[in-house]
């Protein structure tokens, strides 16, 4: 992989990003305007299409431990290959894979796109603490780097608002971009995402931070599906949670599906938050895998069904702070239904909702 940003960047400019590739709907290059900012940002819908195909994605974490954990925490290594530690018990670093001295932090991820699909729509998202044992500039939450499998780093720009909070001891963002044409020009590969604006350091609110890449389909060779992508940004409280919900979809019994959730801050082995799934016939199906537990679903994972997952580099375990898991859906929608709402508790975790999506068979 040709990855090179040559004098573009330099560590000692971390917190301003001048380049002169940008990337934005279209492909055309623009300068660089700080994005708009808000608090809270309530989950509305971002994409939806009704065609044959699915919905991929790729991801991975910014930061991870570099050190031993406190008192009664694993250690560094024994965490990230999945021991229970969480990111308030270490000292935490940039993740940078990409052996660039310009760069302070990257990791790369596979988009695995089905022969012969046509990419309809892709977003990326980024996100993550700027308060730990530093304080990162909030100017640059809305910029980011990406890569392409063989390509060159480009800047992309938030081309929405960026969800902004401090809460919990923690100063948490998520923001996001199109870059559809980028996506449907490289097709499958691993893609490198650097420079997400995340604080390292130890504090009881520990780093976190990670991107996902989002992308859908289509392809005339798989079930007809309805496709959505919701976003948004707000702490998960305790009590009801956030329900996002798609009314009018219905979908036969028997139907197959999956869903994806992207989420900040969720501790491994610190149950109470949970994703439930209601089709309109009044019972709930907590969605739950061999990777999250029912009732610890905001585990720090990267996860998705079957038995090849997408590559990863690095692929720890433990995220410590991060999850982007993809859910099979099918026992839940056994039943059939004309609605799909998700609900998405926090009992005990200081925790961040980013982005949910969902590919259901459609009823034909």
């Amino acid at each position: 992989m040709r990855i090179s940003l040559g004098p573009l960047l330099r560590r000692a400019t971390v917190g301003v990003l001048a380049l002169a590739t940008i990337w934005v709907p279209g492909g055309a290059q623009a300068a660089a305007p700080p994005a708009a900012e808000a608090q809270r940002l309530p989950f509305a819908e971002r994409y939806h299409a009704v065609q044959h195909g699915g919905i991929v994605r790729a991801a991975n974490a910014a930061i991870s431990c570099r050190t031993g954990g406190a008192k009664g925490a694993p250690a560094c290594p024994a965490a990230r290959d999945g021991d229970r530690g969480a990111n308030g018990d270490f000292d935490m670093f940039y993740v940078d894979v990409d052996r660039d001295p310009n760069t302070y932090n990257s990791s790369r991820a596979e988009v695995r796109l089905p022969e012969r699909s046509r990419v309809t729509y892709a977003r990326l998202y980024w996100g993550g603490n700027l308060k730990v044992g530093e304080q990162k500039p909030p100017r640059d939450n809305g910029r980011v780097l990406i890569a392409e499998p063989g390509g060159e780093y480009k800047q992309v720009l938030a081309d929405t608002v960026v969800g902004h909070q401090v809460a919990r001891g923690a100063d948490a963002f998520q923001a996001s971009a199109d870059v559809t044409k980028l996506v449907r020009e490289s097709s499958s590969g691993l893609y490198t995402v650097a420079q997400v604006n995340v604080a390292m350091g130890k504090s009881a609110a520990g780093a976190w931070g990670g991107w996902t890449l989002v992308v859908a389909y289509e392809n005339a060779a798989e079930p007809l599906r309805r496709l959505s992508l919701w976003d948004g940004f707000d702490t998960l409280e305790p009590g009801p949670g956030r329900e996002i919900r798609l009314g009018g979809a219905r979908f036969p019994k028997g139907a197959g599906g999956r869903a994806g959730l992207v989420a900040y801050n969720g501790d491994r082995a610190r149950t109470g938050d949970s994703i439930t799934l209601s089709t309109g016939h009044g019972s709930n199906t907590v969605l739950a895998d061999s990777a999250n537990p029912g009732d610890d679903v905001l585990n720090s994972t990267i996860s998705e069904p079957g038995a090849a997952p997408e590559s990863r580099v690095p692929a720890y375990s433990n995220t410590l702070g991060y999850d982007s898991d993809v859910f099979d859906l099918g026992s839940a929608l056994r039943r059939g239904g004309d609605q799909l709402a998700f609900r998405i508790v926090s009992q005990r975790d200081a925790a961040w909702a980013g982005v949910l999506f969902a590919a259901v068979d459609a009823q034909q």
